[in-house]
């Protein structure tokens, strides 16, 4: 049986503020903004190419601090151009960060340990690692 992790609650305090910047800096593709009443609100996005999405808004979701998500974590084929991206949209991202040596042989020397990290406008901490290969 495949067990598929399909979404993750991003906890934020602005819905309108984290839906532009999920979709308009990072590119997120909006999947859903539904409303329920006057107090409920759930956006749905998801990653361009990815199988798993998140959720934000306000209502019936998690009790979770805004900010207080933290190691969610995007993989890239190409760690330059996607820092490159990132920035060019106006994401504040560290610099590549080579965490480690690569264990086995592989393509590229920045796979599996090549890292960049930002965070949303609430303080969610995200990182970004390459791998553009798997064994």
């Amino acid at each position: 049986m495949n067990w598929t992790l399909e979404v993750v609650v991003v906890p934020v305090s602005d819905v309108d503020r984290a839906k532009e910047f999920y979709a308009e800096r990072l590119g997120f593709v909006v999947d859903h903004d539904t409303r329920f009443g006057d107090d409920a609100r759930i956006v749905q996005l998801t990653p361009p190419g990815s199988g798993c999405s998140i959720v934000i808004g306000r209502g019936p979701l998690p009790d979770m601090p805004p900010g207080s998500l933290k190691g969610v974590q995007l993989v890239v084929p190409d760690i330059e151009r996607a820092r490159a991206e990132l920035v060019e949209r106006g994401v504040e991202v560290s610099e590549i960060q080579v965490l480690g040596q690569n264990p086995f042989p592989v393509p590229h020397p920045l796979d599996n340990v090549g890292f960049v990290f930002f965070t949303d406008p609430d303080g969610n901490a995200w990182t970004v690692q390459q791998i553009s290969s798997r064994g």
